[in-house]
């Protein structure tokens, strides 16, 4: 799909290779027939951004980032229900709806749900939106819902669907391994979707355990026999129903299942280190006809879930944000994540963004 550009310019974080970015001037694009064009207001950092970065699959050229929020700047020829000045948040992936994959439920496994429908990204001063997201996927943000909430609009999709995908019965005992940002909004997207369940949160890091007990876990604590205890104090001694695992790997996975009740299920929310593999007895599934799922994603329907629970005052992700910075600071705020020092990070537009 050809991309028009304009004779002005913006600021854009750019893939160098590995882990280096910079911040690169290029022409700005213009919308084409159904597309919108925004102007950024945050961009959030996400676990994918710094995966891509760390393992240096980033294209060199491309710009990374795509949970967003920003305002119409222009409109393509037949965009209906926007007009320039409205505050959106949209998602960077829309299925097809019609292939095998998405008649049966599985959306984000669809090919055409893996386009990317931002042009050039999320980390730059002004993206355009492709047709079918502002067709299917588009919503126009609410005066009284700030940037920092809407902005969790697609990650908590993608946790919401993990959570769906779980079976839960609506009470009992769950559990997250990792009090990170993700793990951290697991547990708030659990809460606001299912009050009466118990919520253990599990990290070796006592400053994040304060942090989920604060943000409402019933239990924060370690690793290991900590965690042990406070599940089978809460599960009457049977284990938790679900286990939802945003750290990642094979001990992770392990410690899991060892956590989870006899037909319970882990749900693995995590890139892996490349090349893992998992090695536990099989017949702690077979037997116990316990389950493993991955969830990777989120589709419009959990998007839109989502974006419902933000708008009725039901779940609010915004104090997870601890650093709000411009784009001209985007590896400062990517070395506060690696070090720990920061939860999750938004990027505003360049400091230049106003002198095109």
């Amino acid at each position: 799909m050809a991309t028009h550009t304009s004779q002005n310019t913006h600021q854009v974080i750019a893939c160098q290779g590995g882990e280096a970015t910079a911040l690169e001037r290029r022409p700005e694009p213009q919308p084409g027939p159904g597309e919108i064009l925004l102007g950024l207001r945050v961009a959030g950092f996400c676990g994918t951004d710094l995966f891509k970065l760390k393992t240096g699959t980033a294209a060199v050229g491309s710009v990374l980032g795509h949970e967003i929020v920003g305002d119409v700047l222009a409109l393509g020829a037949g965009v209906s229900g926007f007009a320039k000045g409205d505050r959106v948040v949209v998602p960077h992936h829309v299925p097809c709806g019609e292939c095998t994959y998405c008649r049966r439920g599985n959306e984000t496994m669809c090919e055409t749900f893996r386009e990317n429908l931002m042009e050039p990204g999320g980390f730059a001063d002004t993206v355009l939106i492709r047709a079918r997201a502002v067709e299917q996927a588009a919503c126009k943000v609410p005066d009284k819902i700030s940037d920092a909430q809407a902005v969790f609009v697609e990650p908590a999709a993608c946790v919401l669907r993990g959570v769906q995908r779980a079976g839960l019965a609506g009470d009992g005992t769950v559990v997250v391994l990792g009090c990170g940002s993700m793990g951290l909004l697991h547990l708030l997207v659990l809460k606001a979707f299912a009050p009466d369940l118990y919520v253990v949160a599990v990290d070796p890091d006592e400053a994040r355990q304060k942090i989920a007990a604060d943000l409402g876990a019933d239990a924060a604590c370690a690793p290991g026999d900590g965690a042990m205890h406070a599940v089978r104090l809460t599960s009457g001694g049977v284990g938790a129903d679900a286990v939802f695992d945003t750290v990642g790997g094979p001990k992770t996975l392990e410690a899991g299942l060892a956590l989870t009740r006899h037909g319970g299920s882990v749900v693995l929310f995590a890139h892996a280190p490349d090349g893992a593999h998992a090695d536990f007895d099989l017949n702690t599934l077979f037997k116990y006809e316990r389950r493993i799922i991955g969830s990777y994603s989120g589709a419009v329907t959990e998007q839109k879930a989502i974006f419902d629970l933000i708008c009725m005052g039901a779940l609010d992700p915004s104090p997870l944000v601890t650093h709000t910075m411009p784009l001209d600071d985007f590896a400062h705020g990517v070395d506060l994540v690696v070090a720990q020092k920061a939860l999750k990070v938004l990027f505003t537009p360049s400091r230049a963004a106003g002198n095109p």
